[in-house]
C-alpha cells in the first residue's frame, strides 16, 4: 500500500479538483507534512494542528476515502 501523500501527486497541478489540488499542492510544499503515512488519524491530528485552508480536513476526509478504495482494488 503506498502512502496517502503518494496517492494525493496524482492532483498537483490540475485545473480540475480545485480543492484536492489545493491540499495536495501544500503537502508536496510542507516539508513536515508525514509523507510516508499511511494512518489517517497521524494525518487528521498533523491536518488540525496546520490546517492549510478553511475546508481541509472536509477535502482530507473525501480523499482519504478515494485512497482507500483506490488501494483496496
Amino acid at each position: 500500500m503506498r502512502s496517502f501523500y503518494h496517492f494525493m501527486m496524482k492532483f498537483r497541478g490540475m485545473d480540475k479538483h480545485a480543492e484536492e489540488r489545493q491540499l495536495a499542492d501544500w503537502m508536496f510544499r510542507d516539508h513536515d507534512f508525514p509523507k510516508q503515512s499511511k494512518s489517517y488519524d497521524e494525518i487528521s491530528r498533523y491536518l488540525e494542528w496546520n490546517m492549510p485552508f478553511t475546508g481541509a480536513l472536509q477535502v482530507f476526509d473525501q480523499m482519504w476515502e478515494a485512497y482507500i478504495v483506490e488501494e483496496m482494488e
